[in-house]
């Protein structure tokens, strides 16, 4: 451990770094991140460690962060070759490290193949979901070990900030900032150059920086991705933050406690940074002295308001209060603070190094830079990936996503988590920024991207979400707390097949009422999916209304349970049937109505699919699965 103390020393340590990791020879690169380890990459690292031992083979074996392709987990990457193998479990690592590393030979079957051209593809650059991505704020990911402050050292790390407190003023950073274009990339979308400024011109003689880390939304990990494969840089933004701000010696970056390896991670690099130099007194030598601390969150989807945030922080209940006044005037312990979110202060160091005109190049007129996404749901290739502004939605799902998985066709895409909307395939032509995806009633968010195609049901598909907010909710203000759970009592309802007439047309009324009357962000936007839904999907909601069934065939309370012609007489769904509903006869199988209480358990069992929902009042079925495989 070397304490850094100028400029000049840091330079000199990044420059021998750098040259050492040019130097490193074969370095196998295996994804740590939280969904390789589910995949059982902690396996596959240390069945390397042991086999290159073992075959003595002269080659490192390094942990990263999340290299993105989550679909192929657990994923390695051999330096200096770049070649990307995937699904490799412990079981293939002996022959990876004495074909691969001792021979230097290839293994076909571990490369990643195009479905769509049948190209072996052995660098990330070659496979279409590397290929149209651009990596700004998850430069770094994939790459170093996130848990070695010399591997970020190696790629430059922490010499914005040297450039920041020897030769910019705070203005002139702000500035920097701002000619960048970027906005919050929490969600809000704010002006990140604006809010920095509010932040300086507000007097106070002590000041605030706060790291939301706090993400809660369902299929969205962006942030957690940063903080588990790339601390440092959100550590490097958030000084520089200060620096900008004035009068600032504390941070804080609150993480929820049920990110335990973004925390882990974190705490080893805040530990780091202190050891180095880079936080507490005198950092580099110039007087500037700045230390941040982690705070746990206890999971409260709310806490990701900034208000409700601070409260948490100051040790009171969480929920929301009013503003302004805004959190740059009275924040944090009715102080100046400054609060951005983790993807926002990744981007800062390499804006800060590169000019704010270099960031700006890319994205659209409003929404500059690139934008992180988490892609999930029926494409063929889910994980995280990072695009230029302005990307349409059909090209990231059809070029990064792979096109959707076999026999699935596009039905919308979900984007802003819980608080977005749905948009459905005739608008998927859209550029991703923040005021198209406004228009078409869903929001930019945190970055979550679920791709649903025609087996999902809308109306459920909005119950869903807008059951996890109401849950969330703090339950402060009236229209949050009463209005979202109104309305989840009568989407409950339709997708039981109770539904009523006036019951679109109330589900709109609160959901504007909520909108417009709600304290925080929260309430503000839990009606989107339901809105965004009835906008595009409205005959869904008619359909299970009126006609008591679910288009999409999903809805089990929905319609009437009924044996067809071809069942096989196996008596399955009669051994499985909870409730005791299925007869046998002389003719065969049948379902009591009056017994069946639509659980669907008799779907599932059926090996040729003779069960199937009848709608209410029809004799022809309208829904019938697939036969159990």
């Amino acid at each position: 451990m070397t304490r850094i103390t100028s400029r000049q020393m840091l330079e000199r340590m990044v420059r021998e770094l750098a040259e050492k990791r040019a130097r490193a020879g074969l370095v196998v690169k295996v994804c740590q991140g939280t969904g390789c380890l589910a995949a059982g990459a902690e396996e596959t690292f240390r069945a390397f460690q042991e086999e290159i031992a073992r075959q003595g083979v002269k080659a490192q074996v390094i942990p990263t962060g999340c290299q993105g392709f989550c679909q192929g987990a657990p994923v390695i990457t051999v330096e200096p070759r770049g070649w990307f193998l995937h699904r490799i479990t412990a079981a293939d690592v002996p022959k990876i490290v004495d074909v691969v590393l001792k021979r230097g030979g290839e293994l076909v079957q571990h490369f990643y193949r195009d479905p769509q051209t049948g190209k072996i593809c052995r660098r990330p650059e070659d496979m279409p979901f590397f290929r149209h991505q651009l990596k700004i704020a998850l430069r770094n990911l994939g790459k170093i070990n996130p848990m070695d402050i010399e591997d970020y050292l190696a790629v430059g790390g922490y010499t914005a900030l040297a450039k920041v407190l020897t030769e910019m003023t705070p203005e002139e950073v702000i500035e920097e900032v701002k000619k960048s274009g970027l906005r919050g990339r929490g969600g809000a979308g704010f002006p990140t150059g604006v809010k920095w400024e509010g932040a300086r011109r507000a007097p106070g003689a002590r000041k605030f920086v706060i790291c939301n880390g706090d993400e809660g939304d369902p299929g969205a990990f962006m942030d957690a991705s940063l903080m588990e494969g790339d601390p440092h840089s959100v550590i490097e933004g958030m000084i520089i933050c200060a620096y900008a701000i004035g009068n600032c010696r504390e941070g804080y970056i609150y993480v929820r406690e049920e990110y335990p390896l973004a925390v882990k991670r974190l705490s080893i690099a805040l530990e780091q940074a202190r050891a180095w130099g880079f936080l507490g007194e005198d950092i580099l030598g110039t007087g500037f002295s700045f230390d941040i601390q982690l705070k746990k969150g206890a999971g409260a989807f709310v806490c990701g308001e900034s208000t409700t945030l601070m409260m948490s922080i100051e040790g009171k209940r969480p929920s929301p209060r009013v503003t302004p006044p805004r959190s740059v005037e009275k924040g944090l312990w009715g102080m100046p603070t400054c609060l951005n979110n983790v993807e926002t202060f990744a981007n800062i160091p390499i804006i800060i190094l590169k000019g704010g005109e270099w960031y700006a190049q890319y994205g659209t007129e409003t929404s500059k830079g690139t934008k992180a996404f988490c892609i999930t749901g029926k494409v063929r290739n889910t994980g995280l990936i990072e695009v230029p502004m302005g990307m349409t939605l059909r090209e990231i799902v059809q070029k990064l996503g792979g096109g959707m998985l076999e026999e699935a066709q596009l039905k919308a895409v979900q984007t802003g988590g819980p608080s977005g909307g749905c948009i459905p395939e005739e608008y998927l032509d859209t550029p991703v920024d923040y005021e198209s995806l406004t228009r078409l009633g869903s929001m930019m968010g945190s970055g979550g991207m679920v791709v649903v195609d025609e087996g999902t049901c809308m109306v459920e598909f909005a119950r869903f979400f807008l059951n996890f907010t109401q849950q969330e909710s703090c339950g402060k203000c009236p229209p949050c707390r009463i209005g979202t759970y109104e309305m989840l009592q009568i989407l409950n309802r339709i997708v039981a097949g109770e539904g009523q007439e006036g019951d679109i047309e109330l589900l709109e009324e609160l959901g504007r009422k909520i909108k417009e009357t709600s304290l925080c962000g929260l309430g503000q936007s839990a009606p989107n999916p339901v809105l965004s839904t009835i906008k595009y999907f409205r005959e869904e909601y008619e359909a299970h209304i009126r006609e008591k069934r679910c288009p999409a065939r999903t809805c089990t309370k929905v319609g009437k349970y009924v044996i067809g012609e071809d069942c096989v007489q196996c008596g399955w769904c009669r051994d499985t049937c909870p409730h005791g509903a299925i007869l046998e006869k002389r003719e065969g199988f049948y379902i009591e109505p009056d017994l069946c209480q639509r659980c669907g358990a008799c779907l599932g069992v059926c090996p040729v699919g003779a069960i199937y929902l009848e709608a209410a009042g029809g004799e022809k079925p309208w829904s019938k699965p697939s036969p159990v495989r």
